[in-house]
């Protein structure tokens, strides 16, 4: 490899956004965050939405201290994101409205306006992707049928990194991984599914070119190397979508060296987060009756992989929850949360972590309860309790995607590494290796951001290959192993809530 670069990455949650600067100097990777904001929803026009301007300039602020820690030594900008979401640029090139909020109720019902345009088993031959409200395609069939004068004015669509991306450097391009989150593209393909805009009736000339990870698409503009005090920087589609990103930083060895199994070659991975997404990388996508059944979603990662996988409700339960006691007067720290979680009873009740009454923001703590008395059990008084079932049913919903994960494949899944924000939260990770009866190794943290430095390497070929990437992540960030105990406890657990 040659000598050390800077990049910076630009890592944008649904929650928080930082700015990372990472410098890769032989076969590591050192990582120092640089800037950290708050992100959330606001209410517009009766409406959830994303306050575009606000986050661009923390994204500026970010940068501008990065490349100032830097001494505007920067090889590159990388932006991720998470997806689904998008901003709609008018002929001026500027946004028409602020971009719309995943958990903003107009895609309710949309769904099923879909399926009587296009039916269900069609539409997911011709993508790949999960049935989730949240998606893309949704979003933009509810903006055709009740708001269609918005649709008329847009020139052009960019998903949340993409858009981001347009205004540092000038070009509007779709990257690979972010596009695949949308359900309007054709996973086998890699390209916009033509059937499925047609069929819906949406303006296919809307979205743009499809561009891969590690594609350097143009240089930072002028006005804001002025700005920055900069030299122009390349700006670079990196896997640009968090997960995509997070999936390349998983520290896992080749099974076979050299070869292009066509799933996991024995490890499995889940990201852990607000969302928790749990699949296994592929060289092609998988899509059959049996992944339909068990709602797995195609998404594209890095390296012409496919990210087979299936969403799941992460730690947002317990965030919402943690939010409510809050209003309420209790003001409660996570590790004080998670203490009094490893302190309560065990297996007193169980949840459904995708119920759909847990989507929205709201009093999680009075939801949970409802679910509860819906499904026979007492409801939960201890909020310590209450967390110990939600980290207890997130683990068995583990165990019951890996388990169809192997039945998708016919291949076994020997470990289990889990990336992200997430396995700072060790019972978590304990109960996830006890439900599932593998071993799991935890990080690194900061995964998403990781894989955006390091697929901006790639982009500059000072790193070689997805193999070279991990091996770096190896070397670079402590590993935690967590072996499963109690495994026949917690079989019998996940045989007594499974579903008839």
């Amino acid at each position: 490899m040659k000598q050390g670069r800077q990049y910076i990455a630009v890592d944008l949650g649904a929650e928080s956004g930082r700015v990372m600067v990472g410098t890769v100097l032989g076969n590591k990777l050192g990582l120092k965050e640089v800037y950290r904001f708050s992100n959330g929803p606001i209410e517009e026009d009766l409406s959830l939405r994303w306050d575009f301007d606000k986050l661009f300039s923390e994204v500026k602020t970010g940068i501008a201290k990065a490349i100032k820690q830097s001494k505007g030594e920067v090889s590159g900008i990388g932006v991720d994101s998470w997806g689904v979401d998008y901003g709609l640029l008018g002929q001026d090139g500027r946004l028409i409205e602020n971009p719309y909020h995943y958990r903003d109720s107009r895609t309710d019902g949309m769904p099923e306006k879909a399926f009587e345009l296009m039916d269900k088993r069609d539409i997911y031959e011709n993508s790949g992707v999960q049935f989730m409200q949240i998606n893309t395609v949704y979003q933009l069939l509810s903006t055709r049928l009740t708001n269609p004068k918005v649709l008329a004015k847009a020139k052009k669509l960019l998903f949340i990194a993409d858009l981001v991306s347009y205004f540092l450097c000038g070009r509007g391009y779709a990257e690979y991984s972010l596009a695949s989150t949308s359900q309007l593209m054709d996973m086998r393909t890699g390209q916009w599914s033509k059937k499925i805009f047609e069929k819906l009736d949406l303006p296919m000339e809307i979205v743009p070119e499809i561009v891969k990870p590690g594609t350097v698409v143009g240089e930072l503009k002028n006005e804001l190397c002025r700005e920055f005090g900069c030299e122009p920087i390349n700006i670079i589609a990196v896997g640009s979508h968090d997960t995509a990103g997070a999936v390349a930083a998983v520290p896992a060895k080749a099974k076979h060296p050299g070869l292009a199994p066509r799933s996991g070659a024995g490890w499995a991975y889940l990201s852990s987060g607000t969302w928790s997404l749990m699949g296994i990388e592929a060289r092609e996508a998988i899509i059959n009756d049996k992944s339909l059944k068990y709602s797995f979603t195609n998404e594209g990662g890095v390296e012409d992989t496919i990210r087979l996988l299936k969403n799941i409700m992460g730690l947002w339960l317990v965030g919402e929850c943690r939010r409510q006691w809050q209003r309420e007067g209790v003001d409660l720290s996570y590790r004080q949360v998670m203490d009094m979680a490893e302190g309560a009873e065990r297996f007193v009740a169980h949840i459904d972590p995708d119920a759909s009454g847990f989507f929205s923001p709201g009093d999680m703590p009075k939801r949970i309860n409802e679910y509860l008395t819906e499904t026979r059990q007492k409801p939960i008084d201890d909020k310590g309790q209450m967390i110990r079932v939600i980290l207890e049913s997130l683990a068995l919903k583990c165990h019951s995607v890996l388990e169809a994960i192997e039945d998708v494949t016919k291949e076994p899944v020997e470990v289990l590494h889990i990336v992200g924000g997430g396995i700072q939260n060790e019972l978590l990770c304990r109960f996830t290796a006890n439900a599932v009866g593998k071993k799991v190794i935890a990080g690194p943290i900061e995964a998403a951001a990781t894989g955006n430095i390091l697929m901006q390497a790639k982009a500059t070929e000072q790193i070689k290959s997805l193999a070279e990437i991990r091996e770096i992540v190896r070397n670079s960030f402590e590993l935690k192993e967590y072996q499963p105990k109690d495994s026949e406890l917690w079989n019998q657990q996940y045989e007594k809530i499974k579903s008839p």
